[in-house]
Formats: structure tokens, sequence, C-alpha cells
């Protein structure tokens, strides 16, 4: 005879079948007598299952809403197609910024059956993205291993390369992943500078806990971190300007991976912008369709003048050519 724990499960996994069982059907299927059935059914309602009953000799039991979410029973094709899909969700950033997909893959991974677990690992290895032209692809297995490093509040050793591609070695202490909609970046304490950076996921080439668990002190907003590092970036030069906007406004107009916002007053803002070039620049403000003021550079501004006379010049009278 099958212990009771089990057969509660196997009570919820016939439940999830089909929309409804009488109570002989369920005690044919499970082997037990009817009153074994609605014991069990009593039982399930009392962990917060919201089983639900008809009267009469044709009545019968269906799962409904409980008022809890109680454990999910999945057999082993669907483990694997729920493991595939949060892996997709988590890779497309179909979510955003919410890490809810991979912080779910990550506990369904710890209890994955060992079959199911190689065949998702297979998937992993034969799946490929194709990422953008100007974008390296992320291991899903990377993926999991800095999000498990975050969760578990550890030290770590980091290999890391730089856009040059040159390895370093590094101690941190991770804190967050930060899905940006194009990559993934990993927020932690760089413990020889004793500070926080942020380093693109898809660079990372191993990491090793130290076994030592770590206590962060006041971490920052690792989204806001990771916005400001992407758009001070390494641009070779970069433009401040003043938009007559309140600074709700100015972010949406220019997303804060482009730019630093700092308010000016209650309906201004002025933000710093890097880019190529002084005419590339200027093309990204003329493109704002705004009035803006630059502050600096002059190169910046004689290129934005440049391009507005430029613009005037082949749209004056309205002739064509």
């Amino acid at each position: 005879m099958i212990s009771t724990s089990a057969r509660l499960l196997r009570l919820v996994s016939l439940l999830s079948a089909r929309p409804s069982w009488t109570c002989g059907e369920l005690a044919e299927r499970m082997s037990v007598t009817e009153r074994t059935v609605r014991r069990d059914v009593a039982r399930l309602r009392e962990l917060g299952y919201g089983v639900e009953s008809d009267p009469g000799p044709w009545g019968g039991y269906r799962l409904g809403g409980g008022t809890r979410v109680p454990p999910l029973i999945l057999d082993d094709e669907e483990a694997l197609a729920v493991a595939v899909a949060l892996r997709e969700a988590a890779l497309s950033g179909v979510l955003g910024s919410d890490q809810a997909a991979l912080s779910a893959l990550l506990k369904l991974r710890q209890v994955l059956p060992t079959p199911v677990a190689a065949r998702l690992r297979e998937m992993d290895a034969a799946f490929v993205q194709t990422p953008r032209p100007d974008e390296q692809q992320i291991a899903p297995g990377m993926l999991l291993a800095l999000a498990t490093a975050c969760r578990r509040g550890e030290r770590i050793h980091l290999s890391y390369r730089d856009r040059e591609g040159k390895a370093t070695l590094r101690d941190v202490d991770p804190y967050r992943l930060v899905h940006t909609g194009r990559r993934w970046y990993f927020v932690a304490r760089d413990v020889a500078r004793g500070e926080w950076r942020t380093f693109r996921a898809d660079r990372v080439a191993q990491i090793r806990s130290t076994g030592r668990r770590v206590k962060l002190l006041d971490p920052p907003d690792p989204a806001l971190l990771v916005s400001r590092s992407i758009a001070s970036g390494t641009y070779p030069l970069h433009v401040t300007v003043r938009l007559p906007l309140p600074l709700a406004q100015a972010l949406r107009l220019v997303p804060p991976t482009v730019g630093t916002h700092r308010p000016d007053g209650p309906d201004a803002t002025v933000v710093d912008i890097g880019g190529p070039d002084a005419d590339g620049l200027a093309k990204y403000l003329l493109g704002l369709g705004t009035p803006l003021r630059v502050l600096s550079p002059d190169d910046v501004r004689e290129a934005l003048l440049r391009r507005t006379r430029e613009l005037f010049e082949d749209n004056r009278g309205g002739d064509a050519p």
C-alpha cells in the first residue's frame, strides 16, 4: 500500500488531469475505497486545495480555486515544458527587468528529477538564440549560475573579459541581475576596489564560489546603476543639454540608458548624453523633436546649427527639387 503522502499527490494529479471525477472513478484509479477517497479529499482541503464537489450518486469532485497556492504536481514532460518556457522568458526579457521567470526557473531546477534535468541540460547545449549583430550571446547555464550566486549571497571569484577581450580575475560580492531589454548585466561589489560595479553577463567567462557569506551594506538601486553605467559608457564625446521639461517627461524622451538626468528647477532637466562624434550627437538631438539648449561643448552646438540650417534650406519655399 502506498503512503498517504504519495496517495495525496496521486489524487491531486488525477484531479488536475480532467474537469470532474466521480468518487468511484477516483477509487478505481487509485485502487482504494471510496471512503479513503473522501478522507483524502478532506485532507487536501485542509492543505489549501480548492476541491469542489457535487452531491448525488452522479456527482463528482473537481479542482477549483483555493485560497492559497498549493504544491504543483507535474509529470516529467510537463516539468520539462515549464522549465524550457521559463528559460526562454528569462533569456528573451519578455518580463522586462522583472526576474520572476529566472527565480522560478532556479527553484524548479533544484527539484527536477535527474532524467528531466539531464534532458534540460541537453536542450541548453542544443538550442541557439540568434543575437543582434552587435551583441554576444549568453549561455543559459551562465545566466543561472550568476542568479544562483546572487541568491546565495556568497563572495565569488569572477573571471571576466573586458571590451578589449582582456581577461581579469577579481573577487566580487554578487547582488542582482538586471535585464535592459538587450542584455543582462551582473551587479556586484568589487572587493579590491571597494565599489559597486556592473558587468556584462555575456562577458563573464567563469565564476567560482568562495563559500564565504557576505553582508551587503547599503546596496545601490541595481537598475539605476546599470542605466547610468550604460549612459556614461566610454563615448569619446559627451553633450550637455537643457530640456524645458520636468524630469519625468525628460526621462520618457531620453531613456536613462541613453543619458544621465538631473532636474534644473521644476520645469527643466539637464541631460548628459554620450556619442561617437559631434555630428552624430547633433543628429540625435534634432531627432528628439523638442526645443533644447546645448550647454556644452561648442562643436556639438555648431553641428546642430549646421544641420538645422541645412534642413531649413532644403525646405525653404516648399518647391520640390
